[in-house]
């Protein structure tokens, strides 16, 4: 069964199919409260343009937005952090927090103490610059370096692995998020090397999991639920 992104329902639909973690994106309002958002500028069901850093959290919880949903145009509102956050404190899954803003790692952080969940949430969207200013500010936090794909762009291949893993270490961070294609078994040598487990982004392909899972990812990040949930049973039973 499909759901947005970034909804309850999506938080509640991967629980339900027994995700270890769930992953949601997080934007701040104008006046500091954290909300679930990949992209900053929407479209309202009326065809006005908004911008939820330029809202306060009163106007937005207000505003119906346009979305495309299983071939079809609808419309939403935008949950907030703190619903998802209880929902998964009650699950006992990990939430994984893809900080999208600067702002959010401070309006992240509150919540994640108020609600005692230190244990239970990790940050990722963490490029380096993110990652050290986490670090400073909110250094309880667990987080993922976000590895920015443009070192592997611009650097021959061994060179932006190692400069990746320093950066990870550097920032005090306990893995390294990475987008799949960008993984080979040379990655994961260095990576495990450094003491740094690498998490995968975005995997739907039942080929694809077997093959990270293979490799000996510490997670993979899929929209494809159920096909992850069967595949981690699979393995379970040959163990």
């Amino acid at each position: 069964m499909e759901t947005l992104d970034n909804t309850l329902d999506a938080v509640q639909m991967g629980i339900k199919l027994g995700a270890d973690i769930v992953e949601d994106d997080v934007r701040v309002t104008k006046d500091g409260i954290p909300v679930l958002a990949h992209d900053d500028i929407w479209t309202t069901a009326a065809g006005r343009s908004i911008s939820i850093s330029e809202m306060s959290f009163v106007e937005l919880k207000n505003v119906e937005v346009a979305v495309d949903y299983a071939g079809k145009r609808g419309s939403m509102t935008f949950s907030t952090l703190e619903e998802m956050l209880r929902l998964i404190k009650l699950s006992g899954a990990i939430a994984n927090l893809d900080l999208k803003v600067d702002e959010a790692v401070d309006a992240a952080a509150e919540l994640v103490h108020r609600l005692g969940m230190l244990e239970q949430v990790f940050l990722s969207g963490c490029e380096r610059e993110r990652a050290l200013l986490a670090q400073r500010r909110q250094p309880q936090l667990r987080k993922l370096l976000n590895a920015d794909i443009r070192l592997f762009r611009t650097l021959p291949y061994e060179l932006a692995v190692e400069q990746t893993c320093r950066e990870a270490l550097e920032a005090s961070c306990f893995g390294i998020n990475m987008y799949h294609e960008i993984v080979t078994p040379w990655f994961m040598e260095r990576a495990h090397a450094s003491g740094l487990p690498v998490y995968v982004w975005t995997v739907n392909e039942t080929r694809l999991m077997e093959r990270f899972a293979d490799l000996g990812v510490a997670s993979i990040t899929a929209r494809n639920v159920q096909a992850l949930a069967d595949l981690k049973q699979a393995r379970a039973n040959e163990a």
